[in-house]
């Protein structure tokens, strides 16, 4: 009996330790200078009266699109939702300079991979919790919605899934910037196959993972450490259920939706589907291209224009069996 109580609790131990792992080898950015500039336009907004619009205008042209009347500005400067929202940020997120070093940290990690990467100047917004659009990156700019991490508890969220919100958190800002500083590394999809569209979540990954070598496994990939654990502790059943239903280079646009979308649980249509996280075929697709690269010396920019498939068949992935 106490042989099987050690083992078990030996067990629980390395899965806790794996969810909190880091995810790539340290690499030396001690040389390398990033510019990080960060203007906090919810601040300028919201303590601004209505007589000062026009110089924001001038100043901030391009977020305020035509042909909305002024009148819609103005409004939204004293309304008392939108200033309890500013002040939740305010309070949340104070004078953001642990958050501006933090994003220096990753604009230096991305600059080590990409030399002619330039930071983009960064201005913080207000967007009553457009959770689609969190962050936008558009080139020389990168605009973040602060009010989308007030953390998954704030009782603004209240009426948003628990899936949605899970990641409405401090912590997985600079998650959410470094994917989108991914996104333009990516090349578009070759083949529309199931395990190409995989392994380019698994690409996107890959990326940020190794723009912030201080995230945890969970938190890149947006799980907490029980998703992570199912995902690790089902892997090979999963594979399995995938070779049998023939998906894997299956053209079906449904498998996006049930595998690779956000989502509460993925779905395999199965029982099981209820203690699953959403977006399980993300998570194979990183440990498709973590195997690529533990099988093969190629440097992370010659595995971001590989072919996804060749990538797959290269991998020589087996799924780990528990």
């Amino acid at each position: 009996m106490n042989v099987i109580k050690y083992s078990l609790v030996l067990f629980l131990l390395l899965n806790l330790l794996a969810c909190g792992k880091k995810n790539n080898e340290q690499i030396d950015i001690s040389n390398i200078e990033a510019k990080t500039e960060v203007i906090r336009f919810d601040q300028k907004f919201y303590t601004s009266e209505p007589e000062d619009l026009g110089k924001l205008k001038s100043e901030f042209s391009y977020l305020f699109p035509e042909p909305n009347p002024d009148s819609i500005w103005t409004n939204k400067m004293k309304d008392e939702d939108e200033l309890f929202l500013y002040s939740s940020v305010q309070n949340t997120f104070g004078d953001f300079s642990s958050e501006k070093e933090g994003l220096t940290n990753l604009f230096r990690h991305v600059t080590y991979y990409y030399p002619k990467f330039k930071a983009p100047k960064t201005i913080t917004i207000l967007s009553n919790v457009d959770y689609n659009n969190k962050v936008v990156y558009a080139d020389s700019l990168l605009f973040i919605s602060l009010d989308v991490y007030l953390g998954k508890d704030h009782e603004v969220y209240q009426d948003y899934p628990n899936y949605i919100k899970q990641n409405f958190t401090k912590d997985h800002m600079l998650v959410d910037v470094a994917e989108q500083l991914s996104l333009p590394i990516l090349r578009p999809l070759a083949t529309n196959s199931f395990i190409s569209r995989i392994v380019q979540e698994g690409k996107k990954l890959y990326l940020t993972a190794a723009f912030l070598p201080d995230v945890t496994e969970a938190e890149v990939i947006g799980y907490n450490e029980g998703q992570l654990q199912w995902a690790q502790i089902s892997e090979s059943d999963i594979w399995k259920y995938f070779i049998q239903n023939e998906m894997l280079y299956s053209n079906d646009p449904n498998l996006s939706e049930r595998f690779i979308h956000d989502a509460p649980f993925s779905k395999f249509y199965l029982e099981v589907d209820k203690d699953s996280p959403g977006r399980i075929g993300t998570w194979f697709g990183w440990q498709i291209v973590n195997s690529f690269m533990e099988n093969n010396k190629l440097s992370l920019q010659e595995m971001i224009v590989t072919d996804n498939e060749e990538i797959f068949k290269r991998s020589k992935y087996k799924p780990k069996k528990n």
